[in-house]
């Protein structure tokens, strides 16, 4: 794994408060009418606007700058055409890259007037992501934060995603290790000072069985059930954890 020094980290708090920004701007714009064309085209904007690169656009032939993913898409959401209609919700992920160093974080927005048991489902999720934060602490091992997720999802009757991960992160956008939102606790590399990850718990009001669909890249649930997500970046410290993608 690729311990991060405190300079580091500080570089990389810079990339994360601009993903940060860039999300907390974008709510103003996350309404009825509006494509998830529209929405990519004003973070990219944004993004280089503040000397930033997105870094979603071209990875791997992506060619969005964001991942917009709308009721029961899980991730990857390619944006493009799609209107967002009164209901719906969306989970939109941003990433960039500021002087070398990846910023990456995703929350799931309202459309105009929103069922409740949709909002419960986002509420849930950003709460689990809150708990794995918890216990991004050093001496703890990786998948006690997996374990916590899970029980705090499925007491509230939702399901998490088990084939899609978070992952460590820094001057490239996927590192080691792979985080798992499910499973057993006290298994995986022991939390060191310096390690930096996502955590990003993927939940669905239905079945966590997904399909992919012929874009190659949107992940959506097989029920049709809608599906919510959070993301944070968190470094582990000494003091406890230091999440990155704050404002």
């Amino acid at each position: 794994m690729n311990l991060k020094n405190d300079q580091q980290i500080a570089l990389m708090r810079e990339s994360g408060r601009l993903v940060a920004e860039t999300l907390d701007m974008l709510g103003d714009f996350v309404r009825s009418g509006v494509t998830t064309g529209d929405l990519d085209h004003i973070v990219e904007e944004y993004l280089r606007i503040h000397n930033a690169t997105p870094s979603f656009k071209g990875y791997h032939g992506f060619t969005g700058s964001i991942c917009a993913s709308v009721n029961d898409e899980v991730v990857h959401g390619v944006p493009g055409g799609r209107k967002l209609n009164d209901g719906d919700i969306i989970a939109i992920d941003v990433g960039a890259i500021l002087n070398g160093w990846h910023g990456d974080s995703c929350r799931t927005y309202t459309v105009g007037n929103v069922d409740d048991e949709s909002k419960r489902l986002m509420r849930v999720c950003e709460e689990s992501l809150a708990i794995g934060i918890e216990y991004a602490r050093a001496g703890n091992r990786l998948t006690d934060i997996s374990y916590h997720i899970e029980q705090h999802v499925n007491a509230a009757g939702f399901s998490v995603v088990q084939n899609l991960f978070g992952h460590g992160i820094g001057r490239s956008m996927h590192e080691a290790p792979s985080l798992p939102h499910y499973g057993p606790p006290g298994a995986g590399p022991v939390l060191k000072p310096g390690l930096v990850f996502t955590i990003e718990p993927m939940i669905v009001a239905g079945s966590p069985d997904v399909r992919s669909l012929d874009d190659g890249w949107t992940i959506v649930t097989l029920d049709g059930s809608r599906s919510a997500q959070y993301e944070h970046i968190v470094a582990i410290t000494g003091n406890g954890p230091m999440v990155l993608t704050l404002r």
